[in-house]
Protein backbone atom coordinates (compact mmCIF):
# COMPACT_ATOMS: atom_id res chain seq x y z
CA UNK A 1 0.00 0.00 0.00
CA UNK A 2 1.51 3.08 -0.74
CA UNK A 3 2.34 5.70 1.81
CA UNK A 4 -0.11 8.40 1.49
CA UNK A 5 -2.88 5.53 1.14
CA UNK A 6 -1.86 4.29 4.26
CA UNK A 7 -1.73 7.69 5.91
CA UNK A 8 -5.60 8.26 4.42
CA UNK A 9 -6.53 5.06 5.88
CA UNK A 10 -4.89 5.41 9.40
CA UNK A 11 -6.98 8.61 9.42
CA UNK A 12 -10.02 7.48 8.87
CA UNK A 13 -8.91 4.64 11.61
CA UNK A 14 -8.65 6.91 13.98
CA UNK A 15 -11.95 9.17 13.30
CA UNK A 16 -13.80 5.37 14.10
CA UNK A 17 -11.58 4.82 17.00
CA UNK A 18 -11.99 8.60 18.60
CA UNK A 19 -16.20 8.31 18.69
CA UNK A 20 -15.70 4.52 20.85
CA UNK A 21 -17.67 5.83 24.08
CA UNK A 22 -16.33 5.81 27.31
CA UNK A 23 -16.69 2.19 28.80
CA UNK A 24 -17.35 0.51 25.65
CA UNK A 25 -15.04 -1.30 23.34
CA UNK A 26 -14.98 -2.23 19.60
CA UNK A 27 -12.73 -4.77 17.42
CA UNK A 28 -10.06 -4.47 14.72
CA UNK A 29 -12.27 -5.90 12.09
CA UNK A 30 -15.45 -3.89 13.10
CA UNK A 31 -13.39 -1.23 11.86
CA UNK A 32 -12.27 -2.49 8.96
CA UNK A 33 -15.49 -3.50 8.21
CA UNK A 34 -17.27 -0.43 8.65
CA UNK A 35 -14.54 1.54 6.60
CA UNK A 36 -15.47 -0.99 3.69
CA UNK A 37 -12.10 -2.93 4.22
CA UNK A 38 -13.52 -6.24 5.87
CA UNK A 39 -10.28 -8.06 5.32
CA UNK A 40 -8.07 -5.09 6.70
CA UNK A 41 -8.28 -5.94 10.43
CA UNK A 42 -4.08 -6.33 10.66
CA UNK A 43 -3.98 -2.91 9.10
CA UNK A 44 -6.50 -1.33 12.02
CA UNK A 45 -4.06 -2.73 13.99
CA UNK A 46 -1.34 -1.32 12.61
CA UNK A 47 -2.56 1.65 13.07
CA UNK A 48 -3.56 1.66 16.81
CA UNK A 49 -0.58 0.95 17.43
CA UNK A 50 0.81 3.52 15.48
CA UNK A 51 -1.63 5.93 17.46
CA UNK A 52 0.28 5.65 20.65
CA UNK A 53 1.56 9.18 20.45
CA UNK A 54 -2.25 10.75 20.02
CA UNK A 55 -3.95 12.25 22.73
CA UNK A 56 -7.12 11.72 20.60
CA UNK A 57 -7.30 7.85 20.15
CA UNK A 58 -8.59 5.55 22.75
CA UNK A 59 -6.51 2.27 20.98
CA UNK A 60 -7.03 0.91 24.68
CA UNK A 61 -10.59 0.46 23.46
CA UNK A 62 -10.04 -1.28 20.26
CA UNK A 63 -9.89 -5.22 21.32
CA UNK A 64 -9.61 -8.44 18.95
CA UNK A 65 -12.82 -9.89 17.47
CA UNK A 66 -13.52 -11.56 20.73
CA UNK A 67 -12.56 -9.33 23.17
CA UNK A 68 -8.66 -10.31 23.98
CA UNK A 69 -6.14 -7.78 24.58
CA UNK A 70 -4.30 -8.53 21.84
CA UNK A 71 -2.41 -5.38 21.55
CA UNK A 72 -1.63 -4.72 25.31
CA UNK A 73 2.12 -5.32 24.64
CA UNK A 74 2.30 -2.40 22.29
CA UNK A 75 1.12 -0.11 25.43
CA UNK A 76 3.96 1.51 27.60
CA UNK A 77 4.08 -0.28 30.74
CA UNK A 78 2.94 -3.96 31.78
CA UNK A 79 -0.86 -3.92 32.16
CA UNK A 80 -1.35 -0.06 30.91
CA UNK A 81 -3.89 -1.30 28.01
CA UNK A 82 -6.33 -3.32 30.95
CA UNK A 83 -5.39 -0.59 33.34
CA UNK A 84 -7.21 2.32 31.02
CA UNK A 85 -10.15 -0.23 30.44
CA UNK A 86 -10.63 -0.67 34.24
CA UNK A 87 -10.76 2.62 34.58
CA UNK A 88 -13.73 3.32 32.43
CA UNK A 89 -15.30 0.44 34.21
CA UNK A 90 -14.29 -2.67 31.94
CA UNK A 91 -13.69 -5.50 33.92
CA UNK A 92 -10.89 -7.80 32.27
CA UNK A 93 -9.99 -11.37 33.29
CA UNK A 94 -6.71 -13.14 32.01
CA UNK A 95 -6.53 -10.45 29.29
CA UNK A 96 -10.05 -10.53 28.23
CA UNK A 97 -12.69 -8.15 28.03
CA UNK A 98 -15.71 -9.84 30.32
CA UNK A 99 -18.94 -8.82 29.14
CA UNK A 100 -17.47 -8.39 25.47
CA UNK A 101 -21.06 -8.72 23.63
CA UNK A 102 -22.84 -6.48 25.92
CA UNK A 103 -20.12 -3.89 25.75
CA UNK A 104 -19.30 -4.02 21.92
CA UNK A 105 -19.94 -1.01 20.21
CA UNK A 106 -20.19 -1.59 16.48
CA UNK A 107 -19.40 1.66 14.38
CA UNK A 108 -21.94 -0.05 11.39
CA UNK A 109 -24.62 0.44 13.49
CA UNK A 110 -23.79 3.77 15.99
CA UNK A 111 -22.31 5.61 13.08
CA UNK A 112 -24.60 5.82 10.02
Amino acid sequence: MAQQQEENFFDKVYDVAAQVPYGRVTSYGAIAKFLGAARSARMVGWAMNASHNRDDVPAHRVVNRVGLLTGKHHFDGTNLMQQLLESEGVIVKENKIVDFAKLFWDPAKELL
